[in-house]
């Protein structure tokens, strides 16, 4: 299999010299193409923290990422350009309408005419934005914003998806509708979701990484990580393992 991601002792601190404050610490795991990650842990476990530093956007202490053979440290304009991100809170620019805001992102990626346009037209469609396509963006309800926060992730159609918490705020209809797409998505794409929702996990993920204080704590499929509690309950594998850490 071709590994598409490569994370390689990632670390960082945060805080004054005398007080700093190990938010990962030394995170190493590989993705290969047709993964389908579920990067679990506590709040402040170092999720978000880990997803920023392999997206380039935070510079890590030691250690690096690799997506699709690019360093992110050494080669960030390749790096970026087979990443999709879609960070915390889905920022966008909320006077824009989201057809407008698409095509912002489109020009962005580099496409021009007619590629631009059928990108956005197919990353509407596939987040089912094409109703609210002239709203702007501020006016729209948070699982509507996270919709639009997917679209511009996946618009570029890169072989590298990072997902922080992609379903936050949408009802269960729009949940269903979101991972449906990246279990469609998932055969062409190595996939990382960061998410509280162990259901997910069982949903979409075909290997499980939990973490506590910055570092692995279990690695495995959701079956394997299940086998681990004597309830075979996933929830119960997650508490015993962040406990102990």
């Amino acid at each position: 299999m071709t590994t598409a991601l490569s994370v390689r002792g990632l670390k960082k601190s945060f805080g004054p010299p005398d007080a700093r404050k190990t938010a990962v610490d030394g995170l190493s795991f590989e993705l290969n193409q047709g993964d389908v990650l579920g990067f679990l842990g506590p709040n402040g476990a170092g999720k978000s923290t880990t997803m920023k530093m392999v997206c380039g956007f935070l510079a890590p202490d030691a250690g690096t990422a690799v997506v699709c053979g690019h360093d992110v440290l050494t080669a960030p304009i390749a790096a970026k350009s087979a990443l999709g991100y879609l960070p915390e809170g889905a920022p966008a620019y909320p006077d824009m309408t989201v057809l407008a805001f698409l095509d912002f992102i489109g020009a962005v990626r580099g496409f021009d005419g007619a590629a631009r346009r059928d990108r956005v037209q197919i990353a509407m469609g596939k987040t089912r934005l094409e109703e609210v396509a002239h709203q702007p963006i501020e006016t729209l309800s948070k699982g509507f914003k996270r919709r639009v926060g997917l679209a511009q992730a996946l618009l570029h159609d890169p072989p590298v998806l990072i997902l922080d918490e992609p379903t936050d705020g949408l009802d269960p209809n729009q949940k269903f509708e979101v991972r449906k797409l990246i279990k469609e998505m998932a055969a062409t794409k190595a996939i990382v979701i960061s998410t509280h929702i162990l259901e997910e996990v069982d949903a979409v993920c075909t290997r499980a990484v939990i973490i506590a204080r910055g570092r692995i704590v279990a690695d495995g499929t959701p079956d394997a990580l299940r086998s681990r509690a004597p309830s075979g309950n996933l929830d119960d594998v997650f508490r015993e393992v962040t406990a102990n850490a």
